[in-house]
């Protein structure tokens, strides 16, 4: 009795690990580029302690839900409803503040994650087992975590004043000149892409993006893995709701508007194809830094705040295009190694 040998796929593989490694080397080097235009013309930019601060700390957030999103776009599905469970769970941790005199601070770290995975749970159960695109899903929970937040912040706020010196520090405070919440982003970024490289569970994301159907003839649990996802995502969005808390010190009703179409274009144009099934969380931290770089950069090199928007749209267009032209080149090489053996 023999055993079938296992199709070639390392070929595959590898063409597509250097394809990425490619992908995320312009993606950085179009960062590096723009923090040198903009240093040049304002040496501030980079070379000065708030400068320098700045670059690190505000994208930090913003790489947070960044990440989440790329784990669910990877299954090949969207969350929308990640920038109003960030802004929902920015108020409630300023609610716990005001609510709970003394609450420990891990304490509302973990209620915040906790309530944005509980939400993450909810959106992935009714786009595994509803079957309803996640798309139209994500788009309702905005629409109703949004208006929860409306009606229960309403003209109120929460103030700087509200919160504990201690918690407001984690927002302001520095280790080794870098400030803690890029640390906690990066912490974060490097378990998680640990995870979806080293790991089987990880591995298994990819497959149900690339093909689902496949995936679920392997025999992978697809419903499982994708509730996972959604969780993930919105445990992220959660924490970063609590440090946007802590960075901010203000939180109103409209806190987190639009950051859901920031952190799927940071995803994107870090190289997590929307289509689902390839990309890095490298790549979309490094999305994230350009996004959000680049509107600081552009009203410094004097463009306009259109074109600063239209250079963003450009972007993201391009990076869908190019995953678009880089799949079927993919195709046609695989096409021509099967006609050739």
């Amino acid at each position: 009795m023999t055993t079938a040998a296992p199709p070639r796929q390392t070929p595959r593989f590898a063409a597509l690990g250097r394809g990425l490694k490619v992908r995320e080397l312009g993606i950085l080097l179009a960062l590096v580029l723009i923090v040198l235009a903009a240093t040049v013309r304002n040496p501030s930019f980079l070379f000065s302690a708030d400068g320098y601060r700045d670059l690190l700390l505000t994208p930090s957030i913003l790489l947070l839900v960044a990440v989440g999103q790329a784990i669910v776009i990877i299954t090949r599905n969207v969350d929308l409803s990640v920038g109003s469970t960030l802004g929902l769970t920015a108020y409630l941790t300023g609610r716990l503040f005001i609510d709970v005199p003394g609450i420990p601070v891990i304490v509302v770290f973990a209620a915040g994650i906790l309530f944005g995975a509980v939400i993450g749970f909810v959106n992935g159960a009714l786009v595994a087992y509803a079957g309803v695109p996640a798309l139209v899903i994500t788009l309702g929970t905005l629409y109703i975590l949004r208006g929860l937040n409306v009606a229960w912040a309403g003209s109120d706020r929460i103030n700087a004043s509200d919160l504990p010196r201690d918690f407001r520090g984690l927002g302001t405070g520095q280790i080794a000149t870098i400030p803690i919440l890029t640390i906690i982003a990066v912490l974060v970024l490097i378990a998680a892409a640990f995870y979806l490289r080293n790991t089987r569970g990880g591995r298994e994301f990819y497959a149900i993006g690339s093909d689902p159907n496949a995936a679920r003839l392997y025999g992978l649990r697809v419903n499982r893995r994708i509730i996972t996802a959604f969780v993930v995502g919105g445990a992220l969005a959660g924490l970063a709701g609590v440090l946007y808390a802590a960075r901010y010190g203000t939180v109103s009703s409209g806190a987190g508007t639009g950051w859901e179409l920031q952190a799927v274009g940071a995803a994107v144009i870090g190289g997590v194809a929307i289509s689902g099934g390839s990309g890095t969380l490298w790549g979309a931290a490094i999305g994230a830094f350009l996004l959000l770089t680049i509107n600081r950069a552009l009203p410094i090199l004097g463009i306009e705040d259109f074109w600063q928007r239209a250079v963003v749209g450009v972007l993201i267009i391009g990076a869908i295009v190019l995953d678009r032209l880089l799949a079927l080149r993919q195709s046609r090489k695989l096409l021509e190694a099967r006609e050739t053996e």
